[in-house]
């Protein structure tokens, strides 16, 4: 009797693989309903022309970089290098970027998408300055080569939200810029960094 149902169980368990196996290659076919939800799924997670547009920005660059404290004050200026790649299937740009900053070192990394469903860009920046990271959304005209990003900012130094915008221009094939604009003393807005991403 127990070596009856010891092979009883051992076929229900070969049943039970075997069932499986065949459920894997042979899914359930899906209704007309299910069909269209993961159509319409497929469509807002493939990329397509935002992210081929922002595809042009990968490479390997030297950058020049130029900042301003506060309006009207003299500039600093020093130098940098950014390795740009598309990453997760073409859908984000991922940007590590390292140099200096009042003549300590400095390195951050970035992502910059297109959001199909929300049909607008984003970004996010992280780096060694600030345990926070710095979210922003935008648009670029139709031709990708100017975008305009804005977003808020937490003021450490006012204790209060600020405004915080950048613009990308890609200038030609080698060359393109980033710039941060931020509220100066008097609220008003003043560009406060230019970066001049030069291709290797």
């Amino acid at each position: 009797m127990r070596n009856r149902t010891l092979v009883t169980a051992i076929a229900v368990l070969f049943a039970s693989v075997a069932f499986v196996a065949q459920a894997q290659q042979e899914p359930q076919k899906m209704s007309a309903e299910q069909q269209a939800m993961m159509d319409e799924w497929m469509k807002v997670a493939t990329p397509g022309q935002p992210h081929k547009l922002l595809e042009r920005l990968a490479g390997s660059y030297t950058v020049a970089v130029t900042q301003w404290e506060q309006p009207g004050a003299p500039p600093s200026k020093s130098t940098g290098t950014s390795e740009s790649r598309m990453v997760l299937g073409g859908r984000f740009v991922h940007d590590s970027f390292k140099g200096e900053f009042m003549g300590m070192p400095f390195e951050g990394i970035g992502y910059t998408g297109y959001d199909n469903y929300k049909k607008t860009y984003l970004s996010v920046w992280m780096d060694n300055f600030g345990t926070t990271m710095m979210t922003m959304t935008g648009t670029c005209d139709a031709a990708g080569t100017t975008c305009e990003f804005k977003g808020d900012v937490d003021d450490i130094i006012m204790k209060k939200k600020a405004t915080m915008r950048s613009v990308t221009k890609v200038v030609d094939a080698r060359t393109h810029t980033f710039e941060m604009y931020y509220p100066g003393p008097d609220g008003k807005e003043f560009k406060m960094m230019e970066m001049v991403y030069t291709r290797k």
